[in-house]
């Protein structure tokens, strides 16, 4: 796939994701490809993880299953794109509809309306169940500014991993691009946790993941920049300022880039200290 073939892709791919989102006749039928690369993790985890190896053989172990997994994603997307590129207009609408399937604009805006509209008329209860749907904390004990704040902090970080960083690898590489990248992405989110199972095997998906988010994270950034200076309730300068002063002091090498930006463009603290489980981090 050229590189204008790719970019009409792209295109396409975000005008249907955004105006019907994945069809739910079509989730009936096939499923999710999201899906299908999780049922191949779980396998891999399955499969190569033994509690019973030592750190140091689990983290190979965890490497060599994420080696497979790319491989097999990416050699099923090209096999994909190839077929489809015999068949003329049909085969691209196709890979259209599985291109957008890797995008999540409409699903991360959905989500977040939700918040605001279940605090506005169930008060904070209706946000804490609207919020537990888009963040891993514990959200009972979050007022109304913390639901807030936790849903804002979803919206940018997963504007970066959900829809700027496929959509990058999906200009640059195509389906097969794509694919690549939400492979990694749904490796990380599912094995690149530091608990007792996963902290050994899961750490080649990790720092995978940093990498391939990387681009990504830095260009929602300038988006929100670019998009605070078109909206009057929005500060560019100080969503600038922000990026500038506090990207870089968020633990992740990602998510404080579009977190920063966000901050700075609405005048709000964000990613303050938070609860998973019973732990505060």
């Amino acid at each position: 796939m050229s590189w204008s073939d790719s970019f009409l892709v792209l295109v396409l791919a975000l005008a249907v994701e955004a105006a019907f989102g994945y069809p739910g006749r079509l989730y009936t039928w096939i499923g999710h490809p999201v899906t299908w690369i999780g049922r191949l993790i779980k396998a891999l985890d399955g499969s190569f993880n033994r509690e019973a190896w030592s750190g140091r053989r689990r983290r190979a172990a965890g490497a060599l299953a994420l080696l497979l997994l790319l491989t097999v994603t990416g050699l099923a997307a090209r096999s994909v794109e190839f077929a489809l590129a015999s068949v003329g207009a049909i085969g691209l609408g196709a890979l259209v509809i599985l291109a957008s399937s890797l995008l999540a604009q409409r699903s991360l805006h959905e989500h977040v309306a939700a918040v605001s509209s279940g605090l506005r008329e169930r008060g904070i209860e209706g946000g804490r169940t609207a919020v537990s749907m888009i963040v891993g904390r514990n959200p009972q004990s979050l007022d109304e500014a913390g639901v807030s704040r936790a849903a804002i902090e979803s919206l940018a970080e997963n504007f970066s991993d959900g829809v700027v960083a496929p959509a990058f690898w999906l200009g640059v590489g195509g389906l097969t691009g794509a694919a690549l990248y939400k492979a990694a992405n749904t490796a990380d989110s599912m094995i690149g946790h530091r608990t007792p199972r996963h902290e050994a095997f899961g750490w080649a998906a990790a720092r995978f993941d940093d990498w391939v988010n990387l681009p990504g994270s830095r260009l929602s950034a300038l988006l929100i920049v670019a998009a605070a200076a078109l909206n009057r309730n929005a500060s560019p300068r100080g969503a600038l300022r922000a990026l500038l002063r506090d990207a870089s002091h968020h633990r992740s090498p990602n998510a404080g880039w579009p977190e920063a930006a966000m901050a700075g463009a609405l005048g709000l603290r964000l990613a303050g200290p938070r609860i998973y489980g019973n732990v505060r981090v």
